[in-house]
């Protein structure tokens, strides 16, 4: 099979369609675009989700099992509270790395305002790199749950596409990238500064959000697609719209990537009824922000009228297949 996430059609073929809510604390069946599981509790929802980190180098795989998880609780609306680690190590770690990537959690959650809760270590030959799969639990008022993306709908996107990837690739293939200036090639290592979403999920949610997601595998053509699959809408991009940094299209060119289909951690999608009400609310809030597309009844296509396909394999997975 390919690498990366299971196709949408697979994913409901073979797994979604097996399961049903039958628990009254249950909000719902797992579908195709909800990240997060949610659990009523009263006054208050719990919301759950958990991603693996894969493809990640070793050295910032803490950072990003916290804030990727963080981002999807956000991107349901909710407050991240605290998370699960199961941390799988290959037998050629040593204690040197697992003291560093600890290190590397718990500034991650400091700063994302979050407590490591517990977890799972192992050394298996199961793996042959680090990896990481990561439980957040998080909590919302009844009240604040979004409605879900609408026809009419704005879609907002913060900051830029193929943020993680950049990062990614700038400092996991920095061998490869020769050519790059290295003034560029340095600033798109900083990337991991951008990471969070959950500072703009927050204004988002004052200021008339109807669903968010954060955009990951697949890129932000990818994440459109999931946006609107959350309440089988269609959607209509514009790619001229989409901000792509300089620096992501200097790493992306020679490896033949394509940004808009780059993971992107650290970006929002925001479905809204007032798209430039919510980017003057994130640009005061210093976080930058464009109006790329807007949600429709049905169909997938850019505003030229070409078809907007489906997510597939990340674009980083390229360089590992």
């Amino acid at each position: 099979m390919k690498l990366g996430k299971l196709e949408n059609d697979a994913l409901e073929r073979l797994i979604l369609r097996k399961f049903h809510a039958t628990r009254k604390e249950s909000f719902g069946a797992p579908r195709i675009g909800m990240d997060c599981a949610m659990l009523d509790f009263g006054d208050e929802y719990i919301v759950t989700s958990c991603d693996p980190i894969t493809s990640a180098d070793w050295n910032h795989i803490g950072a990003l099992s916290v804030h990727v998880n963080c981002n999807d609780a956000a991107a349901g609306g909710a407050e991240p509270v605290g998370l699960l680690v199961t941390l799988l190590l290959p037998p050629s770690a040593t204690e040197e790395m697992i003291d560093r990537i600890a290190d590397d959690l718990e500034a991650a959650a400091r700063a994302a305002n979050v407590d490591i809760l517990g977890g799972h270590t192992e050394v298996t030959d199961a793996v042959t790199r680090v990896v990481t799969c990561t439980t957040v639990l998080a909590k919302t008022p009844r009240k604040a749950v979004l409605c879900g993306a609408k026809p009419g709908d704005a879609i907002v996107m913060t900051k830029w596409a193929g943020l993680e990837g950049t990062m990614l690739l700038a400092t996991d293939f920095a061998d490869r990238l020769t050519d790059v200036p290295a003034s560029l090639l340095a600033s798109a290592q900083g990337f991991s500064q951008y990471l969070s979403v959950v500072p703009e999920s927050r204004i988002a949610l004052q200021n008339g959000a109807h669903a968010m997601h954060d955009v990951t595998e697949g890129g932000v053509l990818g994440a459109i697609w999931e946006l609107a699959a959350q309440t089988q809408c269609g959607a209509v991009a514009d790619r001229n719209a989409i901000p792509v940094r300089e620096e992501t299209r200097a790493v992306c060119a020679p490896f033949g990537i394509d940004p808009y289909r780059l993971i992107a951690s650290g970006s929002m999608l925001i479905a809204c009824p007032d798209g430039e009400r919510m980017c003057r609310a994130l640009e005061a809030a210093g976080i930058p922000s464009a109006v790329i597309g807007r949600i429709t009844d049905a169909g997938f296509r850019f505003s030229d009228g070409s078809p907007l396909d489906p997510p597939g394999a990340d674009e980083l997975y390229r360089l590992f297949s």
